[in-house]
């Protein structure tokens, strides 16, 4: 009996494999490229919502145990709220206040730095004279006058920022109050969106998202505190200046995880290094490196459980992509994403917990 021979035409299968992978691939990527552009084209409404989400996920835990003792949810609400903006400007007006008292003390030793600088210019191995100095800061101030134009564009710039930023704390803070107050009625609307078949896993896994990020911004809250504390007091025990201003740096630089502390924590060093010179400076930077080290090697890990453990690896290029997508803004909220779709990958390869619908509320 003579074996069947493949048709000429016949397709191999590895081909026709990687051709179905391929426009799925292809689709997915699409998909991803339109969700991003949406993101950022709606970056004034979309940025606010995450950062009113990260600061529901630190504080909800307060608002519950308020409740728990008593008081109504909205007045509980009300006063976490209250609590934070106090928080805020505290920090705000504590920084303002160092940095009006000590400023001009670090400006003079900018301007003595600045001399030394012209002295080692003069005597050092570059050997220049008074005439090509001056001939130097001519070139400086020319180059200033000459940019009027873009100065009152990039004044212009600022301007247009400083209203979005604006418009996003209101955004951010009414956010909060509502999350804050409501939030389990509207996720159940976000669920109810899906279609019957998929409510379970839906709801599950927007469980385990919510137990992944509230977990990890709290133990980033605390780790962030502990940089800034440790940072703050090298630079307090150094007589380094603006101790305060450079500790609310680090504690906000910190929320990026890896990165934010250490480059915030360069700011003590140039600071260090203007103040006190370089023997100082180097003694700052050791401090830096210190508290970076306690970050990673016991911090992290203590603090972080296996729920929102994410590689070291996994949070640089998150961080990398954040700050692709959407700058400091995408390098913040990078991690925390990572953190969350690490947990519901985890989830999901287990059975979610059925999810009953709330019932509807009553109209009086």
């Amino acid at each position: 009996m003579a074996k069947s021979q493949p048709k000429r035409n016949e397709i191999p299968a590895g081909v026709e494999i990687a051709t179905q992978w391929s426009w799925r691939l292809l689709v997915i990527a699409a998909a991803g490229f339109v969700g991003i552009w949406l993101l950022r084209y709606f970056s004034e409404i979309t940025v606010p919502i995450a950062v009113a989400i990260l600061g529901t996920a630190l504080t909800v835990g307060a608002v519950d145990w308020l409740e728990k003792k008593g008081l109504p949810r909205i007045a509980a609400t009300a006063l976490v709220v209250l609590a934070m903006l106090t928080s805020l400007f505290g920090m705000l007006a504590l920084v303002g206040s160092q940095l009006a008292t000590q400023f001009s003390d670090l400006k003079s030793n900018v301007v003595e730095g600045i001399d030394q600088i012209q002295d080692w210019a003069k005597t050092g191995p570059l050997n220049l004279t008074d005439s090509q100095i001056q001939d130097w800061i001519d070139r400086g101030k020319a180059s200033i006058t000459n940019s009027d134009a873009s100065f009152f564009t990039t004044a212009s710039n600022v301007g247009t920022t400083l209203t979005h930023l604006i418009a996003g704390f209101f955004i951010a803070l009414f956010a909060s109050f509502f999350f804050l107050y409501e939030g389990e009625r509207i996720w159940s609307w976000v669920v109810a969106l899906f279609p019957k078949a998929a409510r379970d896993k839906v709801h599950s896994s927007g469980q385990t998202a919510w137990a992944s990020l509230t977990a990890f911004v709290r133990a980033t809250v605390l780790v962030a505190f502990v940089d800034a504390l440790g940072i703050a007091f090298g630079a307090w025990v150094l007589g380094v200046p603006l101790t305060f201003a450079i500790g609310v740096l680090v504690f906000l630089g910190a929320f990026i995880p890896i990165v934010g502390a250490l480059a915030s924590g360069m700011v003590a060093v140039l600071v260090a290094l203007v103040a006190q010179g370089p023997v100082v400076a180097l003694i700052m930077l050791a401090v830096v490196i210190a508290v970076q080290q306690i970050e990673s090697h016991v911090l992290q890990p203590f603090l972080m459980g296996k729920l929102v453990a994410v590689h070291p690896l996994a949070i640089i290029l998150a961080i990398a992509a954040g700050i692709a997508v959407a700058g400091i803004v995408g390098a913040l909220i990078a991690v925390p994403l990572a953190a969350c779709l690490n947990g519901v990958v985890k989830h999901l390869v287990n059975d979610a917990q059925p999810y009953q619908d709330e019932p509807e509320p009553d109209p009086a």
